[in-house]
């Protein structure tokens, strides 16, 4: 039924040309608005669904409401929708790559929510990029976008209670982005990890740490070098 009704709405709405839509207007559309509210539905098939429509309609890119609502859904409990869920909306922050312009006030509602996910929501992104290398570059355009990016990632990498794939994450896109205020965390994490291998290797017969956190060693080197290029 939801399927049907979805199919009929948009053909009719094909009939628009949203080229000549202002942006802001393009939500007055019953199937932006039947998708837009659908993302939300406690139903998995439904949300998928609409997700779809948005796609196929472009209508994130034209409506500041519909982006933000779709911005929301970074905290979507099934990886595989989040994952399509930061694909689009990375790639409104790319428009260079994608040759589609985003407008400016699009962008504003976008980066004023990101500015507020705090912990939860960055390691939301960091779960799509360990399972989706593919969105690299879509998770490093959200997390650009959120001012808090490089202390929120420093902490993560240090806490030792996040599993060791998330923490790598975390250090791989602190040099992705450019944080250069995570410099000193990662010397500090660095310095920390010498110093106990230089202990484990005094001591052999000493047990190593589970999970090993001596595999993060390439990668906190890397960064630093990444991160100190003039």
């Amino acid at each position: 039924m939801y399927t049907d009704t979805m199919d009929r709405n948009l053909s009719q709405l094909m009939l628009f040309d949203f080229a000549d839509t202002a942006t802001g207007a393009v939500e007055f559309f019953p199937e932006v608005w039947n998708a837009t509210q659908g993302i939300t539905s406690p139903d998995i098939m439904e949300r998928r669904e609409a997700l779809d429509r948005l796609v196929i309609l472009d209508a994130a890119r034209l409506s500041p409401l519909v982006a933000y609502v779709v911005a929301t859904r970074i905290f979507e409990p099934d990886l595989d929708l989040r994952y399509k869920v930061v694909d689009l909306l990375g790639k409104l922050f790319m428009s260079a790559e994608t040759g589609k312009l985003t407008p400016p006030v699009v962008r504003t509602y976008l980066t004023v929510y990101y500015a507020q996910i705090e912990q939860r929501g960055i390691l939301q992104l960091l779960e799509v990029a360990e399972a989706y290398p593919e969105s690299e570059s879509k998770v490093a355009a959200l997390l650009n976008a959120c001012s808090k990016s490089g202390t929120i990632l420093a902490d993560l990498m240090s806490d030792r209670r996040i599993p060791l794939t998330i923490r790598r994450q975390a250090i791989i896109f602190i040099g992705r982005v450019g944080f250069l205020d995570a410099i000193s965390a990662l010397e500090k994490m660095e310095e920390r990890l010498e110093a106990r291998m230089n202990g484990q290797k005094s001591m052999p017969f000493a047990p190593p740490s589970s999970p090993d956190e001596n595999s993060l060693m390439p990668i906190i080197q890397a960064t630093l070098t990444l991160l100190r290029e003039p």
